[in-house]
């Protein structure tokens, strides 16, 4: 059972999507502004927007079909910081859009921002750069033609 303050990973195509618990079955996260887009193509559009909107929501509405788990995966190289003054801060962000840039400001840093007060990602590392490299030329590749 997550506990306020704890990351959550979830097992998304290609890629991990990072929540943060806030208790009360409820997660804050980053989402792609065009909400238009079709779910199908959400993850594939991720990659192409550059701002995203912070979102209180059920965490079962996050999750979906996808497994999940708490993830706290940084708390052995750093400190966490005091679990009210990261609800905090979360709360003040909902409904506010973010720059989002898959490489440098994607959800597991915004997450880790909040948790740890530095934004952290390993999964962009270089294979995950190939990795989404590949997913937005194929994504292109859908999007146009839509």
């Amino acid at each position: 059972n997550p506990k306020p303050g704890d990351l959550i990973e979830i097992d998304r195509p290609l890629y991990q999507h990072w929540a943060l618990y806030v208790g009360d079955g409820y997660v804050i996260n980053v989402t792609p502004v065009d909400e238009g887009v079709p779910s199908l193509f959400v993850s594939t559009a991720s990659i192409f927007t550059r701002k995203a909107k912070v979102k209180k929501q059920l965490l079962k509405d996050v999750v979906g079909n996808n497994r999940w788990r708490v993830n706290n995966k940084y708390d052995h190289s750093r400190t966490p910081l005091p679990v009210e003054e990261i609800i905090q801060h979360a709360e003040e962000l909902i409904d506010q859009e973010v720059t989002y840039d898959v490489l440098g400001s994607n959800c597991e840093h915004f997450v880790t921002l909040l948790r740890y007060g530095e934004g952290v990602s390993h999964q962009v590392s270089d294979t995950g750069r190939a990795i989404i490299g590949t997913t937005a030329a194929v994504g292109g590749i859908l999007l146009a033609g839509l």
